[in-house]
């Protein structure tokens, strides 16, 4: 019982991490380098995590976004 306890509160974490750091690139996204483009803002902002991973650019820039 207490490991199903301990890995929901694994994965609420990481959604509430995901969402969060979503929503302050989102409110940051003027700060970076990127085409202002809703389209751009949304894809760059739910696929974060992988671009933050695979993209040194993506990286500085989602850092930028977050000095907010």
């Amino acid at each position: 019982m207490e490991l199903i306890q301990v890995s929901n509160l694994i994965v609420f974490v990481l959604i509430v991490g995901y969402v969060g750091l979503g929503w302050k690139f989102w409110t940051g996204f003027t700060r970076t380098n990127f085409t202002p483009s809703l389209l751009n803002r949304i894809a760059l902002s739910v696929l974060w995590p992988a671009l933050f991973i695979a993209n040194q650019s993506y990286r500085r820039n989602f850092r930028k976004a977050l000095k907010g």
